[in-house]
């Protein structure tokens, strides 16, 4: 995450994944205005983007993506949203922040239904 603030400080554009990564984990931390403030300061996002994006990770609960996802979108847009990939530390999210109980519930209920169905 402080890869993605001080690229968005800087005004640079951090690509739509860094964007939507920037947004599931800062809705966390920081009120609404906030979060589409930093978003804003990319160049190629504005306001109406900004929000929309926020609607849509808010209304469908998208929790922050892990390691291995962060990877897969790493490599499909110019911006590295991991400034050093081969870093197995760099990029765990959940081994860097503290997210409200809630996420830890959302993801072990989501394994008990997965483990369920098998």
């Amino acid at each position: 995450m402080a890869h993605l603030l001080d690229s968005l400080e800087a005004g640079k554009d951090i690509g739509h994944y860094g964007r939507l990564v920037f947004a599931m984990v800062a809705r966390h931390f920081m009120p609404q205005q906030d979060v589409l403030a930093w978003l804003t300061r990319d160049p190629d996002f504005q306001e109406a983007d900004a929000l929309n994006m926020l609607r849509q990770v808010e209304g469908r609960d998208y929790n922050p993506p892990k390691r291995d996802r962060l990877l897969e979108w790493h490599v499909q847009q110019e911006f590295p949203i991991l400034p050093r990939p081969d870093d197995p530390d760099c990029g765990n999210l959940y081994r860097n922040l503290k997210f409200p109980d809630a996420i830890y519930t959302h993801i072990s209920q989501y394994h008990e239904q997965k483990a369920n169905a098998e």
